[in-house]
Parts: C-alpha cells; sequence; structure tokens
C-alpha cells in the first residue's frame, strides 16, 4: 500500500504537508537517492531524505499516538540540541523505540510551564496551525505601571513587527506594589508573543507560565521537568479539535492507581537529571591521615 511522500513525511514529524510540499519543489528530498517530485507515492520503506537526513518512518498501523504533558522548568531549550551546550527540553522525555517525540511548539529559554510531545508528527503539526485556533493560557507577572488603557490596547489589539496581535482574553490575579499578576490567552503561538505585546505598552514580563493548551491543564502535581502522559480521551480531544481521526489504543496503564508508577520514574529522573546537568553531586573529602605522633597521643588518651 502506498501514500503520498507528503503525508508520510508529516507523519514523521516534517512538518505540515503544505510545508513539505514546499521542500519537494525546491528539490530538497529524495527517495532511494532520486530527487523526489510532487505526487510521488512511497510505501514508508524506502531510504527517504530530506536535506540529506533520513526519516524514520512508520506505516500508520505501527504507530499509537502518545501525547506526553511536560512541565517545563526555566532554563531549558526547546530544541533537540544547542550550540551552546545547554539543557534541553528533550533530555528528560522517556525513551522510544521506532518513533520520536515532536514538540507541539516551542517555549522560550525564559518561560516555564505546559509543554505537549507527540509521538504523531500530523498531530503536532496540526494543533500548531493558527487555523485551528486552539487557546493557550499563560499566566504571567509583570513589572511596571499597569493602567485601564494599556489592558484595552491589548485587549483590542497592537501592532507588532509581524502584524497585529491581541490578547483574547486578559485578566488581573492579584499583586503587590509595581509587580502585577495577570491570566492571558492566545489563539496562535508567534515568536515571544506574550513577552512583546506588554513590550509594547512599556511594561516587562519578569516570569511566564504556560498552565493551559486547549482543555489540557498543567498537572498541579507534576513537577518541573517531570512529564506525565495523557490518557486516551485527552489525546482524543486533541485529534478532534484538529480533524484527525480517534486512536483506539493507549500505551496508558489506566488500571494503576494515580500511576504511582509513573511519578516515582519522574521524580527519579528528574532527580538524575539535575546532578548532572547542575552537578549538584559532591566529592567526599578523604580523611586526613594522621601522623605517628598524632596517632601515638591518641592511644594515651585512651
Amino acid at each position: 500500500m502506498t501514500e503520498k511522500l507528503q503525508k508520510v513525511l508529516a507523519r514523521a514529524g516534517k512538518g505540515s504537508r503544505r510545508e513539505i510540499e514546499e521542500l519537494i519543489s525546491h528539490g530538497r528530498v529524495s527517495v532511494n537517492g532520486q530527487v523526489a517530485k510532487l505526487g510521488d507515492r512511497v510505501t514508508g520503506a524506502e531510504n527517504i531524505r530530506v536535506d540529506g537526513h533520513v526519516v524514520e518512518t512508520q506505516a500508520p498501523a505501527e504507530i499509537v499516538c502518545q501525547v506526553l504533558a511536560y512541565h517545563k522548568p526555566e532554563g531549558e531549550v526547546s530544541t533537540r540540541k544547542d550550540p551552546e551546550g545547554r539543557p534541553t527540553v528533550f533530555d528528560r522525555l522517556p525513551k522510544l523505540q521506532g518513533a520520536r517525540w515532536v514538540a507541539v511548539g516551542r517555549l522560550d529559554v525564559n518561560t516555564s510551564g505546559l509543554l505537549l510531545f507527540t509521538t504523531d508528527g500530523e498531530l503536532a503539526n496540526r494543533l500548531m496551525h493558527p487555523r485551528h485556533e486552539i487557546d493557550r493560557e499563560y499566566a504571567v507577572r509583570v513589572f511596571g505601571e499597569v493602567n485601564e488603557a494599556m489592558l484595552q490596547r491589548l485587549r483590542k489589539g497592537v501592532m507588532l513587527e509581524d502584524g497585529l496581535a491581541k490578547f483574547e482574553t486578559l485578566k488581573y490575579s492579584g499583586g503587590e506594589g509595581m509587580n502585577h499578576w495577570f491570566h492571558v490567552t492566545l489563539k496562535e503561538g508567534r515568536n515571544r508573543e506574550v513577552r512583546r505585546l506588554w513590550e509594547s505598552q512599556e511594561v516587562q514580563v519578569s516570569r511566564l507560565i504556560r498552565v493551559r493548551y486547549g482543555k489540557i491543564e498543567l498537572p498541579r502535581t507534576l513537577p518541573r521537568g517531570g512529564w506525565a502522559e495523557l490518557p486516551l480521551e485527552q489525546v482524543n480531544y486533541l485529534r478532534k479539535e484538529v480533524g484527525l481521526d480517534a486512536e483506539e489504543r493507549s500505551k496508558v496503564d489506566v488500571h494503576a492507581p494515580e500511576r504511582y508508577k509513573q511519578v516515582a520514574q519522574i521524580r527519579k529522573a528528574v532527580r538524575k537529571h539535575n546532578s548532572r546537568v547542575k552537578g549538584t553531586q559532591k566529592k567526599e573529602t578523604p580523611a586526613r591521615p594522621r601522623s605517628p605522633g598524632q596517632r601515638q597521643k591518641r592511644k594515651t588518651r585512651m
């Protein structure tokens, strides 16, 4: 059975079908050593490359759509590898065989909170596409003078360098002095959009946490740097939102009360990662050897 090349590559997480069609049109995709063209169909068993890099593909029947909720801490970058050697959001994720985790969007290095990962590249790309208008909610702490005129401008729309932007909702959540907390929602994921909107009003963002993606909330019990796999019901909610068929299988053990085993694995992975990255393990200092005179004095006292 064959499928369109762009569909196979989208499932592998290489972009949306439209983006992959652009790659094919520009000669950046090859199949078994031959430059691919629009309309090509493949089985998935071929040697497929994008920009010279081999793409790992799977047949649809072999893939179980899994989704992780990850509590990203500040200081991690949303790329697989960082030239500066900084920790990445992929470092602590569970290992997979025959598949890979695809991030649903990004959070910048200074932003924490909910980040979703999935094994289904098509699901990831559809979730990120603006046409589906899935809202994201952030808790944001700002520093500076805030007045009602500013809030109205942020609700109605502000012209940024990449176009008009606004908060769908904006609610005050408390604060003191020059520090104020707000909860805001967006229906798109432009680069640093929350920060740039506030900066357009000459207000500085001092803390930014994503707390919700659609109906998926950041679990309160999930530690920073920890992950939890979403149950089938939530996976299918996301698939339905972007027009994909429901998944019938799940790798989550729904019969394990509170998923104690998974929580223990999360905590263990967090401790292991922190000790490796931050170098928190301390070497024991060897005892200072006593001189023969000191040993003799000790015997005399006894």
